[in-house]
């Protein structure tokens, strides 16, 4: 079966939603035609120069990449300045470019997760929840088809509360209907009242997953026509998206030992950190790539120390003279952890829907900064 780019964007979005993203982002496709085949694609944090010379070398059709390409408001493509060249490069070639950026710091199973458990955090939580506006939907299942409904609409999406998954009630009654003239009722007889053992199975729903959960639930119950409702909640419920997250250590370590075990984990050469050597540190919170900003959330939720990249002086200044330790592991440092990650998810996800495609990480991809 061919696949095509839109066939990878619509896998990414599935679990890294668009909608997720900041209002300042521009995820999403970049460049090239969605509608074009693929047989390789190329994952990095960046598109450069070195990145577009390896997708050339390695015959890849579709960069993925966690940076946007287009960022900032691009006005002019000349061949004569880097930009240009890069994205004439990449057209020439017909290789394709599609961004995960801030949608995927948020998602579940995204860049903080995936930092927070390669750091071995416990009881992980989201450091500033996101809000997302949510539907109540109600169906009435005959009793036997209860758990195939049940599981059809959760694997589809709904009823996750925070990090509870498959939230779901139900209720026991009799429902009554009357199939007439021209019907195929699954239970009953064309003109004759049914009274049916029904369960009242009601669920939420995100507003984006309302059609693909719909669809999933049809497709499982048994009825010709499925009564059901939705209903819009005025309420937003919190769910475990947004921006960075908060866990516990196993064991308590001292600050310097942290550091140490953070550059172990991250495989980093050096970090920068502040804070006293010998403080026990137990409950770490942390933002991958440039998370600065969050500090007083990481503080406010009693962290003994906040990992992120790219921090500035007068930021560090603020947090010590606050209490709280810092480690600053590098805009690149804390958020490669994805790349292995995305790899296996749209690996795993292609083989599971029959698409035969190659996934690869970039090997030209390097830290722009050196350590000496």
């Amino acid at each position: 079966m061919a696949v095509t780019g839109a066939d990878i964007a619509a896998i990414i979005e599935e679990m890294a939603p668009l909608e997720l993203a900041e209002p300042w982002d521009n995820p999403g496709w970049q460049l090239g035609d969605p509608g074009a085949p693929v047989r390789r694609i190329l994952l990095c944090l960046d598109v450069n120069e070195a990145v577009c010379r390896e997708a050339l070398e390695r015959d890849v059709q579709l960069i993925v990449t966690h940076h946007p390409l287009f960022f900032k408001e691009f006005k002019q493509i000349r061949m004569d300045r880097p930009g240009g060249v890069l994205v004439t490069g990449l057209i020439r070639a017909g290789v394709s470019v599609y961004a995960a950026h801030t949608n995927l710091d948020r998602c579940r199973g995204g860049v903080n997760d995936f930092l927070a458990r390669r750091l071995g955090l416990q009881d992980i939580q989201v450091l500033t929840p996101g809000k997302e506006q949510y539907l109540k939907l109600v169906v009435f299942v005959p009793l036997g088809h209860v758990d195939a409904v049940r599981s059809a609409i959760g694997a589809a999406g709904a009823g996750w509360i925070g990090n509870y998954s498959d939230c779901t009630f139900g209720v026991e009654g009799t429902g009554t209907f009357r199939p007439l003239e021209g019907t195929n009722p699954y239970i009953g007889r064309q003109g004759r009242l049914e009274q049916v053992r029904e369960v009242r199975l009601e669920t939420i729903v995100p507003r984006r997953l309302v059609e693909r959960v719909v669809r999933a639930m049809l497709e499982a119950h048994p009825y010709e026509e499925v009564a059901y409702d939705l209903y819009p909640l005025a309420n937003q419920v919190t769910p475990s998206i947004g921006l960075g997250r908060i866990g516990m250590l196993l064991k308590a370590l001292t600050l310097e030992e942290f550091v140490a075990f953070v550059k172990e984990e991250l495989e980093l050469p050096a970090v920068r950190w502040g804070g006293e050597k010998g403080r026990p540190v137990k409950r770490v919170a942390l933002c991958g790539g440039s998370g600065g900003e969050l500090w007083p959330r990481a503080l406010a939720l009693n962290a003994d120390v906040f990992v992120t990249g790219d921090v500035g002086y007068h930021t560090a200044r603020d947090m010590l003279a606050a209490g709280l330790a810092f480690v600053d592991a590098g805009h690149f440092g804390t958020e490669r952890v994805i790349l292995p990650a995305l790899q296996e998810y749209l690996l795993r996800t292609c083989r599971e829907k029959g698409l035969a495609v190659e996934c690869l990480l970039s090997d030209a991809e390097e830290d722009p900064y050196f350590f000496s």
